[in-house]
This record gives structure tokens, C-alpha cells and sequence, in this order.
């Protein structure tokens, strides 16, 4: 980048695709930012997409938007494109359904800052704190996703506030929903492009780094919210394709053990039989491991 240019500590990374009334909303929360100078936000379309297009070029936005489209893939891919693109010292990725709290940007930019000597490790990310925003509407099934671990394990992160996660367990909280590294080491690994399907792709980006020496510290007060109305529905639909993506996965990395094998599969089976929203995922992510990659 020239001298002149504007040169940002922090680049924002997301990925979208046809929604662009929720990444409107995403954006203007990155615009009410306390450090909203010191960032550049590059959206990335997974595919053509006309409508968010238009509404980034008829508003007005008091920040610095780089926004471009990639052909049909999958969020890994359009990660990458954007990271490329970056020209901040660290790399925050959320997703188009995540609000930033006004302070968010700043928490994690003031975590990367803090003198290494106190710390284990050189290099480390930093893993943000995101709840269901209630402005959606937080159903049962919500509820339960956040307290069984499902779709975010922050319950499970308490004790390691303000500090890192141990390195035999990160990989499972490497949200790349919310989350931030210095970009040298961002682009240094990149996220894998040759899955198909949604579910692991950051699981197995956690272990890559976790292998690397990089760690991950949890910092509860870079907050964000959210902004996704799940039903039920919509839950076993997606503990399903995670069921056939942690196939899929496990080809590539056969040492993330995404799979239930003899006692924990007997374990899952068991869970399988109880009634309510517990039994009904179970049922529905084995559903998905006994499906072939690729069957309709």
C-alpha cells in the first residue's frame, strides 16, 4: 500500500451471500466502533450477488469498505480472498450475522498489545465472546444449542477468562465467527478450500494453529451479538450436514476424531434414545455420519 494511503491497524474479514439487509446492519455496528479510524472492513461475496452490491454502493459509509465478489464456494474460501486483501497488523474474521459491540475492535486490538512476558506464548489469537441477540428472538432450541455446547461452548470457557485456552482443547473454540490474529500468521495458514460442506472447516484451521504454536486466549469482553433466528427446524437440519461434513472432514484430518467410534458411539446412540431437543440432535447427527458425501 502507498505511503499515503490509509494504512489500518485492524482489517475486518467477512464473508456473505444474499443477505444484505443483516450485513447492512453488521457493517453500521463496525461504524459505531470506538477505533472505527483505525479499521478497513473487506466483505467478501461467495458468489455473484447483486443485491448486496447495490446497497454498499447507494449508502453512505463513514468507514473504509473493500467489498469484491468470488465464484460459488464455501465461507473458507471467501476468507482467504479477503485476507489476501488485508493491510492491517491483525485480521479480525466474524460472520454477516455477527453485531460488534462498540468496544469489540478495541478489546482486541488492546489484547494482541499486551507485553508478551506475561504471557505462555508469543503468538497467540484471540477468541471473542458472542451471545444470540435477543432482538431475533431466542427460542428453546437457542437456549439449549448454548448450554449443550452445540454451537458456541462459551460455558465451557469461564474459568479461562482474560487467559488462554489449553492447547489440548482449542481447537474446539476457534469461532472464526469472532476471532482475531496478527494477519502474518492469518495468511501463514490459511483456511482449507477443498471441503465441501459447512460444519469443521475452522475446527480443523484450530488444530493447524494449535500445532503451530500459535494460542488462543479468551477475551469475554470483546462482545458481540448474534443474529440468527434458529427453530428447531432449522437446528436438525444443520446437526445434520454437520454429521456428513465431519465425515468429509475427517479425510482430510483424521486426527480431529469427528467421528463417535466404539464406546463414544454407543454413548451417542444412547443419547439418541433420549426424548426432547437432546435425543432429536443425536438422531439428527447420526443421520448425517450414516449418509455418504455426495447422496441426495
Amino acid at each position: 500500500m502507498p505511503k499515503d494511503q490509509f494504512a489500518p491497524l485492524l482489517s475486518i474479514v467477512i464473508p456473505t451471500h444474499r443477505r444484505p439487509e443483516i450485513l447492512k446492519l453488521c457493517l453500521e455496528h463496525i461504524e459505531n466502533q470506538t477505533v472505527s479510524d483505525s479499521l478497513e472492513t473487506i466483505v467478501v461475496s461467495d458468489g455473484p450477488d447483486e443485491e448486496t452490491k447495490r446497497m454498499l454502493e447507494n449508502y453512505k459509509w463513514k468507514i473504509s469498505i473493500q467489498y469484491f465478489e468470488i465464484p460459488k464456494s464455501q465461507q473458507g474460501a471467501a476468507r482467504n480472498k479477503g485476507m489476501q486483501r488485508a493491510h492491517g497488523q491483525y485480521i479480525l474474521f466474524i460472520g454477516d450475522d455477527i453485531f460488534l459491540a462498540p468496544a469489540a475492535a478495541e478489546k482486541h486490538l488492546r489484547t494482541h498489545s499486551l507485553p508478551t512476558p506475561n504471557f505462555q506464548l508469543p503468538t497467540f489469537a484471540v477468541l471473542g465472546f458472542t451471545a444470540w441477540d435477543p432482538a431475533c428472538g431466542i427460542t428453546p432450541v437457542m437456549r439449549w444449542l448454548d448450554k449443550s455446547g452445540w454451537q458456541f461452548g462459551y460455558r465451557m470457557l469461564a474459568r479461562y477468562a482474560h487467559d488462554f485456552i489449553p492447547a489440548d482443547m482449542q481447537r474446539r473454540f476457534t469461532y472464526a465467527s469472532h476471532i482475531s490474529l496478527p494477519a502474518a500468521i492469518a495468511k501463514k495458514f490459511p483456511f482449507r478450500e477443498d471441503a465441501a460442506l459447512y460444519g469443521w472447516e475452522d475446527i480443523e484451521w484450530g488444530l493447524r494453529l494449535k500445532n503451530a504454536g500459535v494460542g488462543l486466549l479468551y477475551e469475554p469482553g470483546a462482545k458481540a451479538l448474534h443474529h440468527h433466528h434458529i427453530t428447531v427446524e432449522d437446528s436438525l437440519k444443520r446437526m445434520e450436514t454437520l454429521g456428513k461434513s465431519a465425515v468429509e472432514m475427517e479425510q482430510f484430518a483424521p486426527e480431529l476424531k469427528l467421528t463417535p467410534r466404539k464406546w463414544k458411539l454407543l454413548k451417542y446412540r444412547m443419547a439418541a434414545m433420549l426424548p426432547g431437543l437432546c435425543g432429536a440432535h443425536y438422531r439428527a447427527f447420526l443421520r448425517g455420519i450414516s449418509i455418504p458425501h455426495g447422496a441426495q
